[in-house]
C-alpha cells in the first residue's frame, strides 16, 4: 500500500477544485461588474484575470498524458520552489533599493514612486534593465507625478553624493542577485527536475488514479440538471443520514 506521505503531493485534486472556486467566484464578481454601468471598465478586467485562471485550470486535461503529466508536477514544484526563493531574492532587493533610494533621493513624499525606487527599479536591474537616475528626465521639486524626483545634487549641479558608493552597491547587488542567487534558483529546479523525472510513471500512474476517481465520483448528469443530483446527494446525507458511497474499488489504492 501507499503511504499518504507518497501519495498526498502526487494528488492534484485539490488544487484542481481550488482553480474551479476561484474561477467561478472570479467570474461571478465581473459579471455582476459588468451589469453596472459605473464597474464596467471594472468588470472587464476582473473578467480578463479569470481567462487566466480558466486557461491555467486546462492543464488538468494534460494530467492524464504519460509525457505532459509529469511535467504538470515539475511546474507546480517549481512554482513552490520560486515562492520560496523570492524571500531570499526580496532581501538583496529591498537592503539595495532602500540604501540607493536614501542615498539619491531627498525626502520624495509621493509614496507610489518611493516604492518604485526601493522595490520596482532594483527587481528591474536583476534582468539587465541598468538605473539611470543621474541623467534621466526628471524633476526637481518631485510635483510632477509623472517623473521621478532628480538626485541631490550640489551648486556645480553635480551629484552631492559619492557615487562611487553607489556603485560599488551596485556591483555588490548584483553580485549576488544575478550570479548567487539566480544560479542557486537553477541549481533548486535542476534537482526538482531531476527528482520528479526519476519517478516519472509512478508520477502518471497516480495522476491517472485521481483523474479517473474523480470523474467516477462525479454525478451524470450535465447542468443545469445536476442540481437534482446535488439535492438527492443532501437529502441523503442530512435527512436520510446515509453514509456517502465508497466503492470498492477506491477504498483502497494497492500498488503491485
Amino acid at each position: 500500500a501507499v503511504s499518504t506521505e507518497a501519495s498526498g503531493p502526487l494528488g492534484q485534486a485539490g488544487l484542481w477544485n481550488i482553480l474551479d472556486v476561484l474561477s467561478i467566484i472570479v467570474f461571478l464578481i465581473g459579471l455582476a461588474f459588468r451589469l453596472t454601468s459605473g464597474l464596467f471598465y471594472a468588470g472587464k478586467v476582473i473578467l480578463c484575470i479569470d481567462f487566466v485562471v480558466f486557461c491555467l485550470r486546462l492543464m488538468a486535461i494534460f494530467t492524464i498524458s504519460r509525457t505532459l503529466g509529469p511535467k504538470i508536477i515539475i511546474v507546480r514544484r517549481m512554482m513552490m520552489d520560486l515562492f520560496f526563493f523570492m524571500f531570499l531574492l526580496s532581501i538583496w532587493v529591498v537592503a539595495y533599493g532602500v540604501a540607493k533610494q536614501g542615498i539619491l533621493i531627498h525626502n520624495d513624499n509621493r509614496l507610489d514612486w518611493i516604492v518604485r525606487g526601493a522595490v520596482y527599479e532594483p527587481y528591474r536591474i536583476i534582468f539587465g534593465d541598468f538605473p539611470t537616475n543621474i541623467d534621466c528626465d526628471c524633476t526637481m521639486d518631485g510635483t510632477d507625478p509623472l517623473k521621478p524626483k532628480c538626485p541631490v545634487l550640489n551648486e556645480n549641479n553635480t551629484p552631492a553624493f559619492p557615487e562611487w558608493l553607489t556603485i560599488i552597491m551596485l556591483c555588490v547587488y548584483l553580485l549576488f542577485a544575478n550570479i548567487l542567487l539566480l544560479n542557486l534558483l537553477i541549481a533548486i529546479f535542476n534537482f526538482t527536475f531531476e527528482e520528479v523525472q526519476d519517478n516519472t510513471d509512478r508520477i502518471w500512474k497516480f495522476q491517472r488514479y485521481e483523474l479517473i476517481k474523480e470523474y467516477h465520483s462525479r454525478p451524470a448528469a450535465p447542468p443545469p440538471f445536476i442540481i437534482f443530483s446535488h439535492l438527492y446527494l443532501f437529502i441523503r446525507a442530512v435527512v436520510l443520514r446515509k453514509p456517502s458511497i465508497v466503492y470498492r474499488e477506491f477504498s483502497k489504492l494497492k500498488v503491485s
